[in-house]
């Protein structure tokens, strides 16, 4: 799988599959989470809230993915995945890397040959930029899971964080 560095808005990448750093009640919130429903729409939480009536009802387990149609996205699809949130006192990392992981999975599920992730767990969760960008790194650079995707992105935020991710990778 080649992996690229982009810096900018993950909502506006043209590919099979976006990630959502959701949060477990998948029916939206602020940062990437907001910003994909605001930009692709009410189908999305149409179908979020679907999946909530049925399946999810306690909503989606951390490390767990999903997916959703992507509205007026320009993608096919949203796989929805909750991040960890960091703490220092306990290894979470296993469950960030589950969420790039799962979300492959998914993706593989789906078809898709290419995909876009925001950097999962950096925002609001407060985990360290490069140990997210590591985490990330570890499993799309040597994903043992079995996966259609040939393009992955891994969408950042700012120039600064990707100054790091060219760094780690």
């Amino acid at each position: 799988m080649r992996v690229e560095l982009v810096t900018g808005d993950i909502t506006v990448q043209e590919v099979d599959a976006i990630v959502n750093a959701a949060n477990s009640s998948l029916l939206g919130g602020g940062g990437v989470d907001g910003a994909i429903h605001r930009r692709g729409g009410p189908a999305i939480l149409d179908e979020c809230r679907a999946l909530r009536a049925g399946h999810y009802g306690r909503g989606l387990a951390v490390g767990e993915a999903v997916a959703t149609t992507a509205g007026r996205l320009p993608a096919r699809w949203v796989i929805h995945t909750v991040g960890p949130v960091f703490s220092a006192r306990e290894d979470r990392s296993p469950l960030l890397r589950n969420c790039y992981a799962n979300s492959l999975r998914v993706a593989a599920e789906l078809g898709a040959r290419s995909i876009a992730f925001p950097l999962v767990s950096s925002g609001v969760y407060r985990w360290p930029k490069e140990d997210a960008v590591a985490q990330a790194l570890a499993v799309l650079r040597g994903s043992d899971v079995p996966t259609t995707v040939e393009d992955a992105r891994l969408v950042l935020f700012d120039d600064a964080t990707r100054v790091i991710a060219q760094r780690l990778l």
